[in-house]
């Protein structure tokens, strides 16, 4: 096979995906097993073909907080005695509020209290209440999808312990289930309010910090859910984490006839939640593209050949030979390349 190399000097250089790479022109065709001669002296600079993981990565400004609010709305009429603390955790058994003195319990579980549960009941919810009442340490009972007399007497010792009624059935106004431990966000209403059913008394978040960013939809491939990223914090700091949430969402257009706007919402955890840092703004990397045990060489050996393609300039002590190869993900000044007569630890020429 008979080929143009490059084999005069450097006419200029010329971009392709934002690389640029050395044109070289003139010469005689030859072939590849003599292109020795059509390659030129040993360059001044050199530099090893690896063998890596390659990684590209992209940065999205965001934000760093505790992730969306939820409000918390009261089924019970009554006078409002007791709230907590903005920003204090609560936890499982602990009381959110409190109407007319007596305290509405957080619970964990993902399925609504919805109906009063008492002896003869089964289904999901009870297994879920049961679940919570031997967690808070009550025994005597059978931790299963019935509701039994047993069940009642455990529910009346929790009853004795908060100072309520001794009824042994569980009214759905009195309990509330969420995943895991809350933050109080806020406070909506103050002592001594007078409440109705589907009153706001609070908003809460969970209790971790998180980082959320709002992506455009063309940016979709980045929220991979499981996915690693890195999160700059203001002080320059770098903190892994770790993509848990992925959302889409959707908002009108303002005026009729016009296009609504997509958006993708990432919520990122951390490994090690950062302390001390509220509604700051972050840099979030992400991962756009990734090529395991792939040849790579600096980008800047790249040279682009007079009849189309990319070569390299392979470097044997005191000889070399230009070689064609296809290039594949460009990374951090590095770029995968594939192709005959190239090989892990051999030398390229870097063009000056």
């Amino acid at each position: 096979m008979r080929r143009r190399w490059t084999t005069a000097a450097v006419a200029g250089a010329v971009t392709a995906g934002g690389v640029a790479a050395f044109l070289l022109t003139g010469g005689l065709p030859e072939t590849e097993s003599t292109s020795a001669q059509a390659a030129g002296t040993r360059p001044a600079a050199t530099a090893d073909i690896t063998r890596q993981t390659l990684v590209d990565k992209e940065s999205h400004r965001g934000s760093l907080g505790f992730g969306d609010t939820t409000g918390l709305t009261t089924r019970l009429s009554g006078t409002v005695t007791a709230l907590p603390a903005v920003d204090t955790t609560i936890k499982r058994g602990g009381a959110l509020y409190k109407v007319d003195n007596d305290p509405v319990v957080l619970l964990y579980g993902t399925l609504p209290a919805y109906r009063k549960l008492s002896p003869g009941d089964e289904g999901a919810d009870v297994i879920q209440w049961e679940k919570n009442l031997w967690a808070l340490g009550y025994r005597g009972f059978t931790v299963d999808d019935e509701y039994t007399s047993a069940t009642a007497g455990a529910v009346e010792d929790w009853q004795d312990d908060l100072g309520l009624p001794e009824t042994g059935t569980v009214e759905p106004g009195r309990i509330v289930y969420a995943a895991g431990p809350v933050r109080v966000a806020s406070r909506s209403a103050d002592l001594g309010a007078s409440v109705q059913p589907g009153a706001e008394l609070l908003t809460t978040t969970a209790t971790g910090r998180v980082a959320t960013v709002e992506l455009d939809i063309d940016y979709q491939r980045l929220a991979r859910k499981g996915a690693k990223v890195d999160v700059t914090l203001p002080d320059g700091t770098t903190a892994r984490g770790r993509i848990t949430a992925v959302t889409t969402t959707v908002e009108e257009a303002e005026n009729p006839g016009g296009q609504d706007t997509t958006e993708i919402v990432v919520t990122v955890g951390f490994d090690k939640a950062p302390q001390g840092l509220d509604d700051a703004s972050v840099a979030v990397l992400f991962v756009s593209s990734q090529r395991e045990n792939v040849l790579t060489v600096p980008v800047n050996a790249l040279l682009a050949l007079a009849e189309g393609g990319y070569g390299l300039q392979i470097v044997d002590g005191t000889a070399t030979r230009i070689v064609a190869v296809e290039t594949g993900l460009f990374a951090s000044g590095r770029v995968e390349v594939t192709g005959d007569g190239i090989a892990e630890g051999q030398k390229v020429g870097i063009p000056t």
